[in-house]
């Protein structure tokens, strides 16, 4: 099978022209197939705020009424998407920003309320791996942002992270995938004050003693939960680190294994 790279940027790093620039420069000399996922809360929240919206969060996920939705709509599959799209082909990569109800790509139904009411937080159920197929095959590399759709006319609030796992798990059977999680941080860190100290690669059972010590907490459970799930559905390798080590080998970064 054909290598296909599957990256999520986010943190800091979206907000952060210079990083940004560099970042996108590096995917797109990146050998292979890839495919691009992006966050982009910070500006939404900052968005939110010059519009008078309340922020609402709970264990690092956003809690999305009617009017978060829209903020979340324009800024993630607007603004954000088309920028780093514009860059990528800028520097070579011929990309195309989707949303999840673009080619109907990734359809999610609405979290259920239950302790605590997300709103409009759409829990992913379905991924077309025939149209990411016929755009990666084509040398088309997608930039997906974290909007998806319920397949009746509703759009959904999906954490990126999520999203990300979720394409690697669906095109796992068809490509030999890895994950990269990259963000402001050089991996996970033994502890947070310390930029260096990063965990060189965290197991299953590691990872339960250090959620046991509170070294991993808040929105990094997410995306450790995340990346054991796509481990399990087939994706080859999962790493966490910086934006610089896309392209590099040399680069410090955690490893996600089973094992």
């Amino acid at each position: 099978m054909e290598t296909l790279s599957i990256v999520k940027i986010g943190g800091n790093v979206i907000d952060d022209q210079d990083a940004l620039n560099h970042f996108l420069h590096n995917l797109a000399a990146l050998p292979g197939y890839k495919l691009l996922v992006h966050g982009g809360g910070k500006i939404a929240t900052e968005t939110a705020h010059k519009m008078g919206i309340p922020v609402q969060m709970h264990e690092g996920r956003r809690i999305t009424c009617f009017e978060t939705l829209k903020v979340v709509t324009m800024v993630y599959a607007g603004y954000v998407n088309k920028t780093i799209t514009a860059s990528l082909q800028a520097s070579g990569c011929n990309a195309i920003g989707l949303s999840g109800a673009d080619m109907n790509m990734i359809k999610a139904e609405k979290r259920p309320v239950k302790e605590i009411d997300y709103g409009f937080a759409g829990d992913i159920t379905e991924v077309n791996i025939t149209q990411l197929n016929l755009l990666l095959t084509a040398g088309i590399t997608p930039v997906c942002c974290a909007v998806t759709h319920d397949g009746n006319g509703q759009l959904l609030n999906t954490n990126a992270d999520t999203i990300a796992a979720a394409l690697a798990s669906a095109l796992a059977g068809s490509w030999n995938t890895s994950l990269y999680y990259c963000f402001e941080k050089n991996g996970v860190l033994e502890d947070i004050n310390q930029a260096h100290s990063v965990i060189p690669q965290i197991t299953r059972t590691y990872f339960e003693e250090l959620k046991q010590k509170a070294i991993i907490a808040d929105g990094m459970l997410p995306k450790l939960n995340n990346a054991f799930a796509a481990l399990e559905n087939g994706v080859k390798e999962v790493f966490i680190g910086s934006h610089q080590m896309i392209g590099s080998t040399e680069v410090v970064n955690t490893k996600i294994a089973l094992s």
